[in-house]
């Protein structure tokens, strides 16, 4: 399987290489800055730099074709301001989204938020109300598509080892969740067609990823 992933140096994008790779599968990271190649590429993962603010759909298209499924992994960083929520979070989402229908990549995965079915109304940071803005809308124009899609709204991140236990629900409440299990969540989606058309929340829990994965249908 042939995965493209957008944000290839962030640290769940980074979990899902090493994984994919680890199986025989080919992670291919887009990033925008070069000197993240090695990093890629000790990951075993292939690399495009390609900045996702100035590329076109031809540009994005260019990357993945040829590619079984795409995922949205990147976003601008907690130290960005809310002009890039719109650009990153939601922009560079819309425009992978394009690249995938002009490719005929119909498998779509995006990381997402918790919080992002409702947005930011109503919070008291700004900044942080523009990043749920910016992901629901990246969610709402996805779920509007003629593509196979999932999207994955994870709880508080951590960089605690992964457990490969879970909960996912609709809701779930709030909770925290490994950057690692996400990572095996995205897989464990990317290999269950029946995952398509779902959204759900996620947080630590007691259930096996792919059970967890499983019972969406259920």
């Amino acid at each position: 399987m042939r995965v493209v992933i957008a944000g290839g140096h962030g640290q769940i994008a980074q979990h899902l290489e090493r994984r994919l790779a680890l199986r025989g599968d080919v992670p291919v990271g887009i990033v925008r800055n070069p000197d993240h190649r090695p990093d890629l590429e000790a990951n075993g993962a292939e690399v495009a730099v390609l900045d996702l603010e100035e590329a076109s759909v031809a540009d994005v298209a260019a990357v993945v074709e040829g590619a079984d499924a795409v995922v949205f992994a990147a976003g601008a960083g907690p130290g960005s301001g809310a002009p890039r929520k719109q650009t990153v979070d939601r922009g560079a989402a819309v425009l992978l989204a394009d690249a995938a229908e002009r490719a005929g990549v119909r498998r779509y995965v995006t990381v997402s938020a918790m919080g992002a079915a409702t947005g930011g109304a109503g919070g008291e940071n700004d900044v942080f109300n523009a990043y749920l803005d910016a992901k629901k809308a990246a969610d709402d124009d996805l779920m509007a598509r003629d593509l196979d899609w999932t999207v994955v709204r994870p709880g508080r991140l951590t960089n605690d080892p992964g457990t490969g236990r879970v909960q996912i629900a609709a809701h779930t409440g709030r909770g925290e969740v490994s950057r690692e299990d996400v990572a095996a969540v995205v897989i464990a989606v990317l290999d269950d067609p029946a995952s398509s058309g779902h959204v759900f929340e996620l947080i630590g829990g007691d259930t096996e990823i792919p059970d967890a994965v499983a019972a969406l249908n259920a």
